[in-house]
C-alpha cells in the first residue's frame, strides 16, 4: 500500500524514526542497525516501507535498502514470526547475517535473538534455505560498505573512510562522524578532529 516514504527526518527513537512527508509525521520502525546509519534530524531519506494492518493498529516498517523490505517480507511469512518479531531478529543479526546463518543451517545463531527459541529458529531455515541466494547475499555485503554513507556529505563520507583506513570499524566511524553535529558544509579536516574524540568514547 505505501511502499516507500520520503521526507525530512523530525525524531529518531532507539526503535523508530519519525519523517515529516509533507507535513505529516509518519512513525515508522526500523531495525536499530538502519537507525544507526541514517543522517541527522533536518535530513531528507528515503525508506522502503511495509505497512502491517491490524484490527487494532496499523504499523509502517521500514528499511534502508529494497533488499531488507523484501528480505523482511520473506520473514513474516514464516510461521510464528510476525512483524516486530522480524525486525527484532533483523536488529539483532542484521538480515545478511540471518542470509548466512539459514544457508549455513546455524540455528543456534538465530536462536540467540529476543523471542526466537530453536524450533522456531529451524522454521525459519526450512522455510527459507531455497529462497535466499548466497551470491546476491555476498555482493550485497560488498556493496554495503559504500552505501553505508549514503545522505552524507562528501565531507562527511571521506572522514568516515579515512577514519577506516586508521582501522576503525565502519559502523563506530559511522557513528563518530555523525555525532559531530557539525554543519553538512563542514571541512574534512575539523569533521575529523571532532570524530576521533567521538571515537574514542565508544
Amino acid at each position: 500500500m505505501i511502499g516507500f516514504l520520503r521526507g525530512e527526518i523530525d525524531s529518531i527513537y532507539e526503535d523508530r524514526v519519525v519523517l515529516d512527508v509533507n507535513g505529516v509525521g509518519y512513525n515508522v520502525f526500523m531495525p536499530y542497525s538502519h537507525i544507526e546509519m541514517l543522517p541527522g534530524r533536518g535530513s531528507q531519506v528515503k525508506v522502503y516501507t511495509f505497512l502491517n494492518v491490524r484490527e487494532d493498529a496499523m504499523h509502517l516498517y521500514g528499511f534502508s535498502t529494497k533488499d531488507d523490505l523484501d528480505f523482511f517480507k520473506l520473514l513474516i511469512q514464516v510461521n510464528g514470526i510476525g512483524p516486530k518479531g522480524a525486525l527484532q531478529l533483523m536488529s539483532f543479526m542484521g538480515s545478511d547475517n540471518i542470509k548466512f546463518a539459514i544457508m549455513s543451517s546455524d540455528a543456534k545463531s538465530i536462536s540467540k535473538a529476543p523471542g526466537i527459541g530453536a524450533k522456531t529458529a529451524q522454521r525459519i531455515i526450512l522455510d527459507l534455505k531455497d529462497k535466499v541466494d548466497l551470491i546476491d547475499t555476498f555482493e550485497h555485503k560488498l556493496m554495503d560498505s559504500s552505501e553505508s554513507t549514503a545522505g552524507m556529505s562528501d565531507a562527511m563520507a571521506e572522514a568516515v573512510e579515512a577514519l577506516a583506513a586508521l582501522g576503525y570499524a565502519k559502523k563506530d566511524a559511522l557513528k563518530a562522524v555523525k555525532d559531530t553535529g557539525l554543519a553538512e558544509d563542514a571541512q574534512v579536516e575539523d569533521i575529523l578532529k571532532m570524530a576521533l574524540r567521538n571515537i574514542a568514547r565508544i
